[in-house]
């Protein structure tokens, strides 16, 4: 029933030592646009990344083509294939004519609607990882039509979407169908998800005490190096120490 300021602790670790090689603090919801700019940061302060392992929110279309581009092997789920939600709700169209009541011709690319009626090519879009093609009946077809109040009540006639990947795409998803990349992803929860679970149950930093873009980020800088020392002394000072 109220606001509060909310806050998106970016984290990226080193696979081998599990080291915070990067933090970062936003105040943007989505992990999408945050992927690209850690890498800018890790690149400037350690050099070359080689490979990426990140969760599903980090796998976007554009992210796979971005990675690509700079040689980079992000490794993560494939991304959703409903890369075009269809708003039928908010369209008015019942569900007996929902996408999967229409027939997809794939030799003469068009849809077939339930009462015959064909969808014809109108525009392909081109965006970042894959290709988008709108299909659209013609109105005197669904003027007449007996269903039209059903299938597409806000609107002259029906508009579909069909989304198809790039080979860019293609290439991730056969990749992270391999059993040598699912393998390297099972690495993500002990390299990503222990450095998130140790800083809120040794430091419990469950709720920022600060408030304030500047203030919040110092507080997650002093967590952040907290954690790195701990990890600096169970690596390197206590083998020193048994040694000597």
């Amino acid at each position: 029933g109220g606001y509060a300021p909310g806050y998106n602790v970016q984290i990226s670790t080193d696979g081998a030592k599990g080291i915070i090689v990067d933090m970062e603090v936003v105040q943007g919801a989505s992990d999408w646009d945050q992927l690209i700019p850690a890498v800018d940061r890790i690149e400037k302060t350690c050099g070359t990344v080689n490979q990426v392992i990140a969760d599903a929110g980090y796998t976007s279309r554009e992210n796979i083509e971005a990675m690509v581009e700079r040689h980079v092997d992000l490794i993560g789920p494939v991304p959703d294939k409903s890369a075009c939600p269809q708003r039928y709700d908010e369209r008015g169209i019942s569900e007996q004519f929902h996408t999967e009541a229409f027939r997809y011709d794939e030799g003469a690319n068009h849809y077939v609607c339930p009462e015959g009626k064909i969808l014809r090519l109108t525009t392909k879009e081109r965006h970042a990882g894959r290709i988008k093609f709108k299909y659209q009946a013609r109105p005197s077809d669904c003027q007449s039509c007996r269903f039209r109040d059903q299938c597409c009540p806000k609107s002259r006639s029906r508009r579909m979407t069909r989304s198809q990947d790039s080979e860019t795409v293609k290439s991730f998803i056969a990749k992270m169908n391999t059993e040598e990349a699912k393998q390297i992803y099972r690495k993500r929860s002990q390299v990503a998800e222990f450095v998130n679970a140790w800083i809120k149950e040794k430091l419990g930093l469950r709720q920022f005490k600060l408030r304030g873009l500047m203030k919040v980020r110092t507080e997650c800088l002093w967590a952040g190096l907290t954690y790195n020392i701990q990890q600096w002394i169970r690596l390197c000072w206590r083998k020193q120490l048994a040694k000597a």
